[in-house]
Order: C-alpha cells, then structure tokens, then sequence
C-alpha cells in the first residue's frame, strides 16, 4: 500500500473516525479523473485531482459530512443537491415513500398531494416522479431551503407538477389526499447529544423542536386536520421515543393513528 494512502488512513484513524478505509475510499472516489474504480491496495495517484482531493479530505477531517462538500445526496436511487441550508435526505424517509406506494398503489392516480416542511424537496420530488398525473404542494418556512427545493425539481424534471410556498408548515384553504411530513423532532436534550456532522453541519431549525421534541407536532396539529378529507392519508415521521406522546396529539383532534412502523434504525 502506497505511503500516501498509509498517511491519510493514519489522519483519519487519529481523528477517530470509525471506517477510515471507507472514508477514505469514498474521498477518493470523489477526487477522481477517471471513471474506473479507485483500489488502496493498488492505487494510482495519477488517477486523482490531488488539490480536489486535498480540499475534500481537510474538510472531512473537521468532520464536515461528504454530502455538503460534494453538494450531493441520494435519495430513493435519485441524486439531491443539498447544501448547509438543508437537512440531508435519510434513507429512513424513504419509509414515507414506500408506504404511500403502498396505499395509492396505481401511479396513475391524479393524487393531490401536500409537502409539509420540503427542505432539499426529496420528498416532494419523489412522490411527483411516481405519482406523475398528480398535483404537489411543498411548503418550507426557509426561502434558502426552497431555493435548493427547486434547483431539484427542475434537475428532475418535476417543476412543473410542484407548487413551491414559503410559510410556516401551511396557511392555504386547501385539502389534500395524501400529506407528508418530516419535521424536526429532536428535543434540546437529544440535540446537545447530536454527531458533530449534524449539530455543526445542518440546519439546526430543521432538527430542533423544543425542549420536548414536540414542538413541530403541536404546530403542524393546528392546521393540518383544515388539510385532510375524510380519506386523506397524512404519513408523519416521529422520533423513537415519541409514538405515544405524538399519537395523542393527533387523537384529541380526531385523526386516527392507523400505524406506526419502525424504520431502519428501529
């Protein structure tokens, strides 16, 4: 192995990162002037933008996440441009997706549906990729947020199906057949106890909700039953510990709790 991947593996374990061979394969990958796989075992530094790869690296190190120095992020097999000012698409939201395929299971439905709180827009943009013949609402209160929400709906070419607002959750007379949500759940407590790659990387009002964690539910419970018809179906992302605490809120408004699912992180 060269003495110039010995070297960055070495800073990267100093630093205490987990998977230093993952981390730094993955700065490699991103560095590259070729489109054939980089190998540490073998590696080529011909292959590599070496002052690409210095920039990549010294921001990894200071624990800066690899999508926000690349300005990328998959999500649901789909590239998002994401930034500082938006939260990363999870691959635990893709639970929200694969459970509305679940239920509107033809994609030829002309679904109305709703984006509480879209950020980079992944959720919006995916739902109006399968659901074509439909009309999509995203809302977010951070006009920098829909900025980057609509760089990616034109990069996936749904602009036209997606009406972008800038407000607090919503205040239109609208209803919806289908709204989703993934708002900020954490409690002050939790977020203190946040990865470094999260408190000091992403957008802190996009993660924080009170000293509770509850804040965002209690907002989004005043307005959303004005959204919903007797069938709308509303898919909400909660935090591990908040499946009763959440459920009540909505229950003493009327809205029925019909399931909870665990995602990948239980």
């Amino acid at each position: 192995m060269s003495d110039f991947i010995n070297y960055h593996l070495n800073v990267l374990r100093s630093k205490k990162f987990i998977s230093p061979d993952i981390e730094l394969r993955t700065i490699l990958k991103y560095s590259k002037i070729t489109k054939k796989d980089i190998f540490l075992s073998n590696f080529n530094i011909n292959l590599i933008n070496l002052k690409k790869f210095s920039n990549i690296f010294k921001r990894r190190i200071l624990n800066e996440p690899i999508s926000k120095i690349v300005n990328k992020k998959e999500f649901y097999s789909l590239d998002f441009f994401v930034d500082k000012n938006v939260l990363d698409p999870r691959p635990e939201s893709e639970f929200i997706i694969e459970t509305a395929k679940k239920i509107f299971k033809s994609k030829k439905l002309r679904l109305k549906i709703c984006d509480l709180g879209t950020g980079s827009g992944c959720l919006a943009i995916t739902l109006a990729k399968i659901y074509n013949n439909s009309s999509v609402v995203a809302s977010d209160i951070s006009q920098k947020a829909l900025k980057i929400a609509k760089i990616n709906s034109k990069k996936h070419k749904v602009d036209k199906s997606i009406k972008f607002i800038n407000c607090n959750w919503y205040n239109e007379k609208e209803t919806f057949d289908l709204i989703v949500c993934n708002p900020p759940y954490l409690s002050s407590k939790d977020y203190i106890k946040c990865q470094k790659e999260i408190k000091f990387f992403e957008p802190k009002k996009a993660l924080l909700a009170g000293i509770d964690g509850l804040k965002a539910y209690r907002q989004i419970s005043k307005i959303v039953k004005k959204m919903m018809h007797y069938n709308t179906v509303f898919l909400l992302e909660i935090g591990y510990n908040q499946e009763s605490l959440v459920s009540n809120i909505y229950t003493n408004l009327g809205i029925e709790t019909i399931n909870v699912i665990k995602d990948y992180q239980n």
